[in-house]
């Protein structure tokens, strides 16, 4: 189950064999994949202007787009965590960073390490926040420091999906549908994250 690799300009992607690249994501030119990193399905990794790179540990989750300007560098750092639907354009995310569903972080900015980005958050370009930022809002903006909870939280959910490259690519295979439900059926393995605001109150 190999994923759209596409070379231009004879510039190839490469993809760490250790790496889960779903078959449905598209990955352009200068695009770089490092250990242990999870690409969702529907990704589209653009390398055809400026180079892409998600370090070890990394994930970019389902219908994500990674692109950049010309001569820019576009960087997931060390276990950064790419939730559902993203934008990131010429930007840089900090290590063991979240960025929240259906953000978009654009050109120039910068988000610093251990920092989380709030679903739907809007940051303008060339914005750099310091590390541990709870960062939200159209325009995003810094609203508190991240709390001990909410990091460990954070790494947790990261560790979800190291996990999940490695299911991914001992287990995943093309299947047919089953035309009904099998009696005693399976669930797939329990993790230990349960949604933040299920935490509150732990």
């Amino acid at each position: 189950m190999s994923p759209k690799v596409y070379e231009i300009d004879g510039i190839v992607p490469v993809i760490d064999e250790t790496a889960f690249v779903h078959p449905d994501a598209v990955l352009i030119g200068d695009v770089i994949v490092g250990p242990g990193v999870y690409v969702g399905p529907a990704c589209c990794l653009r390398g055809d202007f400026g180079r892409l790179i998600l370090e070890e540990g990394s994930n970019i989750q389902d219908t994500c787009v990674m692109h950049g300007f010309p001569g820019t560098d576009t960087v997931v750092k060390k276990n950064g965590h790419i939730g559902h639907g993203a934008v990131l354009h010429g930007c840089i995310i900090g290590e063991d960073a979240l960025v929240g569903m259906n953000a978009v972080i654009m050109d120039g900015a910068e988000i610093g390490s251990q920092c989380i980005v709030a679903a739907s958050a809007f940051v303008r370009a060339g914005l750099k926040f310091d590390k541990r930022s709870l960062i939200g809002g159209v325009p995003a903006k810094v609203m508190r420091q991240v709390t001990d909870e909410e990091f460990a939280w954070k790494r947790a959910g990261t560790k979800e999906y190291q996990d999940l490259a490695i299911r991914s690519l001992k287990t995943m295979k093309p299947a047919t549908a089953l035309r009904e439900v099998e009696e005693n059926r399976a669930r797939m393995p329990s993790g230990n994250v349960k949604p933040l605001f299920e935490t509150k109150g732990d």
